[in-house]
């Protein structure tokens, strides 16, 4: 499209939108993908630092980013990547932030004719691992960012940083601590991201954080060994038995979690305002939903972004494949908590170790697997309104607004460490097959996406904006205080 009759705004979002017509953001995106970045594999260290060091740096170079490359305070982990492009330290900033790695490959599930490590196209959808998570998404924003600067002849307006991380489908190690050591260096007013889904592919959503996640190994060894269960059965005890009685205690048979300790506060009205009737599943893809699973007094969106829930992801016990006449040794869960804020998720360890003692359950021992906090900058903050409104600017339509993801990001390194007031903006879908085969973005949300960072990017920079943003700061770092 022709651009020399546009101005300002509508410039910024054409040059964006440009770049997909013109192929130059599918060649990125498809060269991104084809490096191996899986931060599950110590194989591809070399190729984690690449990413950094040989995609992103040169990128940023171009837009006048200062880049360091930063390493992980974690040993023998990937690195970071902390870059920054001032223009007036007197002027707010906004802070970015993306991961490079990706989930393993899985290359022999994929659907025929489609590979992880290269771009396919089908019906509307952009195959590819890293596709929605995170390439895809980051590249949006980066995309976008390069139009604004384009737009408004090299400057911005706003000073901007971008932390990028090459861990977190590990568990983002090293992330918290690269934040608490180089805070003043993160230190900025503002916080956009995007990870994560939409609500739906037809629904533009932001988010404000994400619910938090305790990880927790249950197991059980009475020290027997595998014993003939002719022999020896109805004499000794099987911990197959114990622990799954001892599960019955945690939840009901539909799903429900019995113990007080491990439940939701009570929703805030602000919060099930924007959640209570909000659509859940309903796609081509998605899984059929369950009306009478977990807490069933509440509506599908309260359960799913406002509630806690308790997951067994993993139960193990002898051999299902293969199963022989023995009473097995050992017998092992894995509890995976989603937790919403105000949840003592610290304490839930202690409180477990008291409540299975309480229930004649001593032996099953406990080993904490990791966890996350909770967080949610509330939906009334002047930075929500700001987006929201620049996103309707963009679209014509107004966007959805989750107080929390249903899932777990690292946002309180951003919340809590940096202290600043988080928006995310989801360029993906729940249906997208991340951690999956056939991971995929749809052409239509990448559209939308770029118009949308471009707009967001462009009114930051709008001079009576300023203020907008020292209000902002002040009024989020007083209510932080106030906590």
């Amino acid at each position: 499209m022709d651009t020399t009759q546009l101005s300002g705004r509508e410039l910024a979002l054409q040059l964006a939108s440009n770049e997909l017509s013109s192929g130059n953001f599918y060649q990125t995106l498809a060269r991104r993908v084809g490096l191996r970045t899986v931060s599950q594999d110590p194989e591809h260290s070399d190729t984690l630092r690449d990413y950094l060091t040989e995609e992103i740096v040169p990128h940023l170079s171009k837009l006048g980013f200062d880049s360091q490359v930063i390493e992980n305070p974690k040993s023998d982990l990937p690195p970071l990547l902390i870059s920054q492009r001032i223009e007036d330290p007197t002027l707010s900033t906004l802070l970015l932030y993306g991961h490079g790695d990706v989930t393993d490959g899985q290359e022999d599930k994929w659907s025929d004719g489609i590979a992880p490590w290269e771009l396919t196209f089908v019906d509307g959808r952009v195959y590819g691992r890293g596709t929605a998570d995170n390439k895809g998404q980051h590249s949006i924003n980066l995309t976008a960012l390069e139009a604004v600067i384009k737009a408004r002849k090299g400057q911005l307006g706003y000073n901007v940083k971008i932390l990028f991380e090459m861990s977190e489908e590990i568990d983002s190690p090293g992330l918290e601590e690269t934040c608490k050591t180089y805070k003043e260096a993160l230190k900025s007013d503002l916080f956009l991201a995007s990870d994560g889904p939409r609500i739906r592919h037809d629904m533009p959503t932001l988010f404000l954080g994400s619910r938090g996640v305790v990880q927790l190994k249950l197991a059980l060894n009475t020290g027997n060994g595998g014993r003939h269960s002719g022999n020896w059965g109805g004499i000794i005890t099987n911990p197959a038995v114990v622990l799954c009685n001892a599960l019955s205690t945690l939840l009901s048979s539909e799903g429900k979690i019995l113990v007080d300790f491990l439940k939701a506060p009570a929703i805030p009205d602000e919060v099930a305002q924007l959640v209570r009737n909000l659509p859940v599943g309903g796609g081509d893809n998605d899984p059929a939903i369950n009306p009478a699973w977990g807490e069933n007094q509440l509506t599908d969106g309260e359960r799913l972004y406002g509630a806690n829930t308790l997951e067994i992801l993993g139960l193990s016990a002898g051999r299902t494949d293969k199963p022989v006449g023995a009473i097995p040794e050992s017998a092992e869960a894995i509890l995976q908590l989603r937790f919403v804020k105000g949840t003592d998720w610290q304490a839930v360890e202690k409180n477990l170790r008291q409540h299975l003692n309480a229930h004649g359950f001593e032996g099953i021992q406990i080993q904490f697997m990791g966890g996350y906090a909770a967080t949610r900058l509330e939906p009334s903050h002047p930075w929500v309104s700001f987006v929201a409104q620049s996103a309707e600017n963009s679209l014509g339509q107004a966007v959805h607004i989750l107080p929390n993801l249903g899932g777990t990001i690292p946002n309180h390194c951003f919340s809590d460490v940096l202290n600043l007031p988080t928006v995310w903006l989801p360029h993906s879908y729940a249906s997208c097959n991340q951690h999956a085969p056939d991971e995929h973005l749809l052409e239509t949300i990448i559209e939308q996406g770029l118009k949308l960072a471009a707009g967001i990017l462009w009114d930051l920079g709008e001079p009576k904006e300023q203020a907008f943003k020292q209000t902002t700061t002040t009024t989020h770092r007083t209510a932080t205080k106030a906590e």
